[in-house]
């Protein structure tokens, strides 16, 4: 590597990272197809290595390419974070802040912290809304959304809040009767419990180890769209969970649940905060996201833990 990337082109990466081909990528940017695949060839003769692999219809990143992304973003994010501090354009906070977030992390996370937020900024007000699912970003239903995984399409800013992954874990007691899966393929002979949100893809976990990628399809016999309820079932031992951390490191912590095949990953479930870039000078929204990120900075777990459970005898 002869030269080391400039911010712009960790800012092309990350919007090449959220479209689906190559093509789409041109699209949003404005360029054509081949400007696109010459830039990325470019920055991966630079590195010495991979960052995606490309089909005729998918493209997908490699092993160097997702550290690559989760380093540019973060370095994207604190460039923003400087701008914004230096700047004296940034607005004093005040008007109606509208936060949208899913039912159990908003409940037991965003609640509490806007709490926290309304007490250091009196002149905001403050409107949650919670709803099953994520729901689209439009300019005016919202002006900050609470969301987990990748980031959503281009045309909004997704500032990220905290790491976070979702894990497999069961509690002791069904392990103990049904014994633990060693490999993704284990998972097929166990008793699974979904999560059921809007149009995703039910049912078929997925896994991955180096760049092997194992979906598996699991046997469901208890699923809702309630992640706490889910939760609560896996407590009561009735199968294993795909679950985010943030949502059961309490759990987790306290024994009541145990994770399963720790050495494969899964597909992401970072904290981001997105909103409109109509937003993005609004001193109320800037102010939330700022405190979002610094109270997720200082936290070393869920920020409003679930009641502790008394241990099961057994």
């Amino acid at each position: 590597m002869s030269t080391p990337l400039a911010p712009t082109e960790m800012a092309f990466f990350s919007m090449l990272a959220r479209c689906s081909s190559l093509a789409a990528a041109a699209r949003e940017m404005g360029v054509s197809p081949p400007a696109v695949t010459k830039r990325l060839a470019q920055m991966e003769a630079r590195l010495g290595v991979q960052l995606l692999t490309r089909t005729t219809r998918r493209m997908h990143l490699t092993e160097e390419g997702e550290i690559y992304l989760m380093h540019a973003r973060r370095i994207l994010a604190d460039i923003e974070d400087m701008e914004r501090h230096v700047s004296r354009a940034r607005q004093e906070p005040k008007g109606l802040l509208r936060v949208n977030a899913t039912l159990g992390f908003g409940r037991n996370h965003v609640a509490p912290l806007l709490s926290r937020f309304r007490r250091r900024y009196p002149e905001v007000d403050v409107q949650l809304q919670l709803t099953v699912a994520p729901l689209p970003l439009t300019e005016d239903a919202f002006d900050v959304c609470v969301r987990f995984g990748e980031p959503p399409e281009a045309r909004v800013i997704a500032r990220p809040i905290a790491a976070n992954r979702r894990l497999l874990c069961a509690a002791p007691a069904y392990l103990a009767k049904h014994g633990e899966p060693l490999q993704p393929a284990d998972l097929a002979r166990h008793v699974c419990i979904d999560i059921r949100h809007g149009s995703e893809t039910h049912g078929v976990w997925r896994l991955r180890q180096g760049k092997r990628e194992h979906a598996v399809k699991v046997d469901v016999h208890m699923s809702t769209n309630d992640g706490e309820i889910a939760v609560d079932w896996a407590l009561d031992g009735h199968g294993i969970i795909l679950r985010a951390e943030w949502d059961i490191a309490e759990h987790l912590a306290a024994g009541r649940l145990r994770q399963v095949l720790g050495r494969y990953r899964t597909p992401p479930a970072d904290i981001y905060a997105v909103y409109s870039p109509q937003h993005q000078y609004a001193g109320r929204v800037i102010a939330f996201v700022d405190f979002l990120r610094e109270a997720f900075a200082n936290a070393r777990g869920p920020l409003h833990a679930p009641p502790a459970r008394p241990s099961e005898a057994g």
